[in-house]
């Protein structure tokens, strides 16, 4: 399991660096942040997994009062082109080692 951070692009297609039918207003921004890199006291900061609902999510939770926790298994990794073939596999896995931590 890896502890990584998860960017919250806003929207499907430009945000997360897909394109249909127009061009991106900034084609690097992906590879930028794929390269962002901070280091603190407590390690290395990198960004690893991009989406579109978490901070929805933690916006709704703090709204409504809630602890709010995301979990992401990824099963895709756009900037290599690689593709789990196991998703439903991967995520069951993910499930099941978060609900025997609890």
């Amino acid at each position: 399991m890896l502890i990584g951070n998860t960017v919250t692009c806003p929207g499907f297609y430009g945000p997360q660096g897909r394109r249909l039918r127009l061009d991106l207003r900034q084609p690097d921004y992906m590879a930028r942040l794929q390269g962002f890199r901070h280091q603190s006291p407590e390690g290395d900061f990198r960004l690893s997994n991009f989406e579109m609902e978490t901070a929805g999510y933690y916006a709704l939770g703090q709204l409504l009062g809630h602890e709010v926790l995301s979990l992401n298994a990824i099963v895709a990794n756009r900037a290599t082109g690689e593709f789990a073939k196991n998703a439903g596999d991967i995520m069951d896995r993910m499930i099941a080692r978060t609900l025997a931590l609890v």
